[in-house]
C-alpha cells in the first residue's frame, strides 16, 4: 500500500508536518497552500479537531482528510470536490488507500479481548466484523457462521448498534456481552430471541464510537487487518475468493 507523502496534520490549532515514513520539511509555498486550505475547511467545520492535508498525483489538487472523511480541494482553497480518486492506469482507488491507512492507525486501539470471536482452529483469515443484533444481513451472516469457519475465515465481532447508544439494539448487545456464555447469548439474540436484560462493565459504546471513527455507516461491515473495509454481507465462498484475490494482489505489490 502506498504511503501518503507531505502529510500535514492540524490538531486543536497546532500544526504538525510529516510523512508516514518519516519527517520532512515542506517547501514554504506548500506550507502556505496548506494553511489557506485549513482556514477554508475550518470555516465550514469549525469544531473539527483533526484535519490532514496532503498532495495528490493531480497537480493543483490537495487531499483533505476530515476525521474519517476525505475531500479534495484546489490549492487556493476555492474549490472542493467530493468523490473517489482512481488511477485509471493501475485501477488503484487512491481515496480508499488513504482511508485504509487512516483506519490502520485507529485499529491500534482495538482490544481483541473485548471481541466475541467465532473462529476455526487455525483461521487463514481473521476479520473484525462490526455488527448489529437486529440487522437482517447481520443475522444472515451469523446463521452461516459454520460456512465461514469451514472456509478458514474467523469472525471477530464488535458492536455497532445502528440506532445508536442507548437504543434497544444497544441494550441487547450489552445483555449479550454480560451473559455467562457470550457466544450463545449473541447467537440467540441474532435468532430473534431477546436476551435477558443484564448490566455490567462493557465495551459496547466504545466499539460503536470506534466504528463511527473508522467510517462504518452500515452493518455488517468487515474490516481487514490492512485497514480495508468491506461493506455488507458477502457469502462465505465469495468472501474467501475475494480475500484470496486481495492477498495475492498485496503479495504482488510487495
Amino acid at each position: 500500500m502506498r504511503h501518503m507523502q507531505n502529510n500535514r496534520i492540524f490538531k486543536s490549532g497546532a500544526v504538525a508536518i510529516g510523512m508516514l515514513m518519516g519527517l520532512t520539511v515542506l517547501p514554504v509555498q506548500a506550507q502556505d497552500d496548506y494553511a489557506v486550505v485549513e482556514e477554508r475547511i475550518r470555516e465550514l467545520a469549525p469544531n473539527t479537531e483533526n484535519i490532514a492535508i496532503s498532495e495528490t498525483p493531480v497537480d493543483g489538487i490537495l487531499m483533505v482528510q476530515i476525521g474519517g472523511e476525505i475531500v479534495y480541494t484546489s490549492k487556493d482553497g476555492r474549490y472542493m470536490l467530493q468523490g473517489r480518486m482512481v488511477d485509471l492506469d493501475t485501477r488503484a482507488d487512491l481515496t480508499e488507500q488513504a482511508k485504509a491507512q487512516g483506519r490502520l492507525e485507529l485499529m491500534q486501539s482495538i482490544d481483541e479481548s473485548k471481541q466475541i470471536a467465532f473462529e476455526p482452529e487455525n483461521p487463514e483469515y481473521e476479520l473484525v466484523v462490526f455488527t448489529d443484533i437486529d440487522c437482517g444481513y447481520c443475522r444472515k451472516l451469523h446463521s452461516e457462521m459454520e460456512a465461514y469457519n469451514e472456509q478458514g475465515i474467523g469472525i471477530r465481532y464488535m458492536a455497532f448498534p445502528r440506532a445508536g447508544i442507548g437504543s434497544n439494539s444497544y441494550n441487547k448487545f450489552v445483555s449479550a456481552w454480560c451473559a455467562d456464555d457470550q457466544k450463545l447469548a449473541l447467537t440467540d439474540a441474532k435468532a430473534g430471541n431477546d436476551p435477558a436484560p443484564l448490566q455490567c462493565e462493557n465495551p459496547i459504546a466504545e466499539q460503536y464510537q470506534l466504528g463511527v471513527a473508522l467510517g462504518v455507516s452500515g452493518t455488517p461491515a468487515l474490516l481487514m487487518n490492512d485497514g480495508q473495509l468491506i461493506p455488507g454481507y458477502v457469502p462465505a465462498d465469495k468472501l474467501k475468493e475475494r480475500l484470496d484475490q486481495m492477498a495475492a494482489a498485496s503479495t504482488a505489490a510487495d
